[in-house]
């Protein structure tokens, strides 16, 4: 069974069973050791980092956060 077909398969289940699938797969995932989840996490701060210096991303203030957010929550 491939991927897509479990996959549609698992979506015709009730709601709750669903719920109790997707903890299980969640939970799976508990176990990655978190010496690589860490080294991950600063790749990525120090490509963000990068990208601040080199100008591609332009930071905003909280306010200018929050206003986002709430256009997009509307």
């Amino acid at each position: 069974m491939n991927t897509e077909t479990l996959t549609e398969a698992v979506l015709h289940l009730p709601r709750a069973e669903r719920a109790s699938l997707a903890q299980r797969l969640l939970d799976s995932l508990d176990d990655v050791d978190e010496s690589v989840i860490s080294v991950d996490w600063l790749d990525l701060a120090t490509q963000r980092a990068a990208e601040i210096d080199a100008g591609k991303v332009r930071l905003v203030t909280p306010e200018e956060l929050e206003v986002q957010v709430q256009a997009l929550l509307k």
